[in-house]
């Protein structure tokens, strides 16, 4: 059975196509429209999935959308009528769009695919809907190496349901034992404080959690934050549950989350304007908010494993790219072992609409994989098309005929503190650049967390960076913790890397604590020494592993910076042609496009 998944008008809209059980190829249209995030209906992406694939839209059985768009009109309608006449301007501007669009999502799919495929039968293929909560655990559990597992999925907002819980077998199903509906949401609560601390919500949450370890932890502050939060804004049951005090939140019918003087009354600090600089007391609250959560979500796993009593749990929706709160869960040690899909968010719903319808419709059974989920379903690029855009730009190359060769003298130029702009194979899947679209340079290098924030990157200054280290070495360089390949869980440095802190560490500025050497890898980690690792595994990227091991060989040290190929507010690279214009835009010293290699 073929089936293409959608996720689209909300964020991260994308495409997949499945295979009898199997993900063959998914994308987001981010990375074809070049627009962050973009919502739009995931055209490109479809265009992708079925070429790659070799699959007219004739040949697929079913076409899957990753929730219920009339359900969640429901809940917009009975929403505004309970909190009436307030967020009537939230109303206005929303029902045009629904009216006009949202409401016929079926009809829309047909014409746009007819517009893709003029030839194909469009009306004759089954265009299911799963709700939103099973297409996230769908994409958990059935790329997952559980044949049986309990499911927690954690997000803003589905259809109505903003966290559920439940179990997954490979025989029988999924089935959905709780449920927690708008609007107490844990996930709209953390954007709640990314709106209030000045970034973008679904967009900046990371940037909160990245801020959080420069807090003054133990800090009178701190404390009182952690107070006001847990007596003012939200009631934390035992089982995990929440109830949010809504005179504190406009979300549910405004046009903000939350109204500013109440929040600024609250916590006796002004909401932060984007572009004002960072300070002691943000830090602070970021710390303070993530707590929460992971009480929240600590209390929350218990619960679900005296319910289920399963050994696995599966984690999925945008909560679950938290990964300091997911190392705190694993660290519990309430389930043998925990697994997140690298896409688990909006864009990863493609893939789980079109998993759940599968095994729903061909009657299924599954077993679990003995080999990690391959994220690496995008595009991918020939030496022909590689060169194409290197003569159009008119640029000077050399080719390695080995890549033993290539391998050696990208190692040695690292060494040498250069950036490397590393191009490689099929795109990622999901939010993280894995080795396949990344930008890697000297984990040893003290100043080298400023060079690629100001001036490769062009983002905030306190932003961490990833080390990648193989499978081989972890031990090496890190605690024993989780050990992902996806940057899904944060570890904690080998005790005899980091440096002892002054004495006076919380009373330094943001930046001076930032530029304190912290370890004998200063530029990848963070002020509480974690990091959040990519454990590089060769079966599923030979070419990045044999790179690490190559500069490991030259340097004595196995791990690099590997952040994500792109700047600040544009998404990932996707095509040779991406690669060297955003290469040619920032202080990369050299850009390699599979075997091609570019030296400014």
């Amino acid at each position: 059975m073929k089936i293409l998944g959608i996720s689209a008008y909300y964020h991260d809209s994308a495409a997949a196509i499945i295979s009898n059980g199997k993900v063959l190829y998914a994308a987001q249209e981010e990375r074809f429209t070049r627009i962050k995030n973009d919502a739009s209906f995931p055209e490109e992406a479809i265009k992708f999935c079925l070429n790659e694939s070799g699959f007219d839209l004739g040949d697929i059985d079913a076409i899957a959308f990753y929730d219920k768009p009339f359900l969640k009109f429901e809940r917009l309608l009975e929403t505004y009528y309970a909190f009436a006449p307030k967020g009537f301007k939230s109303f206005v501007k929303a029902m045009p769009v629904w009216l006009k669009e949202k409401l016929f999502i079926k009809q829309i799919i047909r014409k746009r695919l007819r517009q893709i495929n003029k030839d194909s039968k469009v009306s004759k293929i089954d265009i299911v809907f799963p709700e939103h909560h099973l297409s996230h655990i769908a994409s958990a559990f059935y790329t997952s190496p559980f044949k049986k597992s309990a499911f927690i999925t954690v997000d803003g907002v589905g259809e109505w349901t903003t966290t559920s819980y439940g179990i997954a077998c490979g025989e029988k199903g999924i089935e959905v034992l709780g449920e927690l509906q708008f609007p107490d949401s844990i996930g709209l609560f953390y954007s709640s404080f990314t709106y209030f601390l000045g970034f973008e919500v679904n967009k900046g949450e990371y940037k909160m959690m990245g801020l959080a370890p420069y807090s003054n932890a133990k800090s009178e502050r701190v404390i009182q934050f952690i107070d006001t939060i847990k007596e003012k804004l939200i009631d934390i049951k035992d089982d995990g549950s929440i109830k949010l005090n809504k005179d504190y939140f406009e979300y549910p019918v405004g046009l903000r989350m939350v109204n500013p003087k109440k929040w600024e009354k609250l916590f006796e600090f002004r909401k932060r304007k984007p572009q004002e600089p960072l300070t002691q007391v943000h830090a602070d609250l970021a710390f303070a908010v993530q707590k929460v959560l992971e009480q929240v979500l600590v209390k929350m796993i218990i619960h679900v494993k005296q319910q289920t009593n399963a050994d696995y749990l599966c984690l999925a929706g945008g909560v679950a790219l938290n990964c300091v709160a997911n190392s705190v869960l694993y660290h519990q040690k309430i389930f043998k072992d925990i697994y997140i899909q690298p896409a688990a968010g909006d864009a990863g719903g493609a893939i789980g609409a079109a998993l759940s319808t599968n095994y729903l419709k061909a009657d299924l059974t599954f077993t679990g994989f003995n080999e990690p989920f391959n994220n690496y379903l995008g595009p991918n690029f020939s030496n022909l098309e590689i060169e194409r855009v290197l003569r159009k730009n008119k640029c000077n190359f050399q080719y390695f005929e080995s890549s033993e060769h290539l391998y050696k003298e990208i190692a040695n130029y690292i060494a040498e503190k250069k950036v490397v702009g590393w191009f490689q194979g099929r795109t990622e899947f999901g939010p993280r650049a894995l080795g396949n679209r990344s930008i890697l340079a000297d984990a040893t290098d003290s100043n080298m967390q400023s060079k690629l924030n100001l001036k490769i990157k062009f983002r905030e200054s306190f932003r961490p960076f990833a080390p990648a280290v193989c499978e081989e070495d972890y031990d090496t360089y890190f605690e024993q913790g989780k050990q992902s390949y996806y940057m899904l869980f944060t570890n904690e440095l080998k005790r005899s890397l980091v440096k002892k802190l002054p004495n006076n560490f919380d009373e330094l500025s943001l930046e001076e604590k930032r530029n304190l050497v912290k370890s004998k890898l200063p530029a990848i980690t963070h002020t509480d020494f974690s990091a959040r690792v990519q454990v590089v595994k060769k079966s599923m990227n030979p070419r990045f592993w044999n790179l690490l091991q190559a500069y490991k060989k030259i340097t004595g040290n196995g791990v690099l910076i590997n952040t994500s190929f792109n700047v600040k507010d544009e998404p990932i690279v996707n095509t040779p042609e991406n690669a060297y214009f955003c290469f040619m835009h920032t202080g990369m010293d050299m850009l390699v496009l599979e075997n091609y290699l570019i030296v400014k």
